[in-house]
């Protein structure tokens, strides 16, 4: 006797559905140009709301600095000067805001893009904060080692007797050899894992690692474009930088709202 069973068939594939990547699109240097217009326009339209932005991470690093001073770090000055372009993405999460509700149209004044910023140590971008964080304190970290063993006998005590040390001597010339290279795997590290994750999780609900493992791809598969866009923003940042970081008032946010239209340009929108 055939047994009978009551109810409605179950399907043949009972297995999750996983997730899709985020889709990765081929960048040109015209994507750069355009975007290049696109945040200046965005800052055109919003100046004071983005110079602000620009104003507080150049008050943060003259602060910083006065700090190192006051707290006889002489040594620390230049790598941290050098370093302080690492945490700019994260620092640019406000324009990044700014710039996807003038792409969408949306209304909005302070309150509404500081809520957003607030919101974001609920969400994901706190481990990018972490992760920018931690490169930046390795950096300074094998600074010090690197000063230690090859300037061990150098004197530090002021600000001349540091740069004398580092830029007249061959001790000095080897240390900025080395250093130079770190300097440059860690920068290209962090890049790459962060050029289009901090807009991408502002945008989407998505998980930190997926958006770091979507910025790789987005810098491996058009490593000399984008290679070109990080040159673009260290020369700006690090120029920005002479006139007591208050170029930063103007480089920062225009940097911070193109960032915002390249990734846009680089990964495809999310489904629905």
């Amino acid at each position: 006797m055939t047994s009978k069973t009551a109810g409605p068939t179950p399907p043949d594939d009972l297995t999750p559905q996983q997730p899709t990547s985020p889709v990765v699109n081929k960048v040109t240097t015209e994507d750069i140009a355009a975007s290049l217009k696109a945040g200046v326009s965005d800052f055109v339209a919003r100046p004071v709301m983005s110079g602000f932005f620009g104003l507080f991470y150049a008050v943060f690093g003259i602060l910083f600095v006065w700090a190192l001073v006051w707290l006889g770090k002489i040594w620390m000055i230049i790598p941290a000067v050098v370093a302080f372009p690492l945490v700019a993405p994260f620092a640019a999460a406000g324009l990044y805001e700014m710039s996807r509700r003038m792409q969408t149209g949306e209304r909005f004044g302070w309150s509404e893009i500081l809520t957003v910023m607030a919101n974001q140590r609920k969400r994901e971008m706190g481990w990018m904060a972490f992760v920018t964080l931690f490169v930046f304190w390795v950096w300074m970290y094998q600074i010090r080692l690197w000063l230690a063993i090859i300037l061990q006998d150098a004197s530090f005590s002021d600000f001349d007797g540091f740069l004398n040390a580092v830029f007249f001597t061959p001790e000095g010339w080897t240390f900025l050899a080395i250093g130079t290279f770190a300097g440059a795997l860690l920068s290209a590290a962090l890049f790459s894992l962060t050029v289009v994750a901090m807009p991408m999780l502002l945008e989407r609900d998505i998980d930190f690692v997926t958006a770091m493992l979507t910025s790789i791809r987005v810098v491996t598969e058009n490593p000399v474009v984008m290679l070109a866009w990080a040159a673009i923003i260290s020369v700006t940042i690090l120029f920005s930088l002479v006139p007591a970081f208050l170029g930063l008032i103007f480089t920062l946010p225009i940097l911070g709202h193109t960032t915002w239209h390249l990734y846009q340009r680089a990964v495809q929108p999310a489904e629905g």
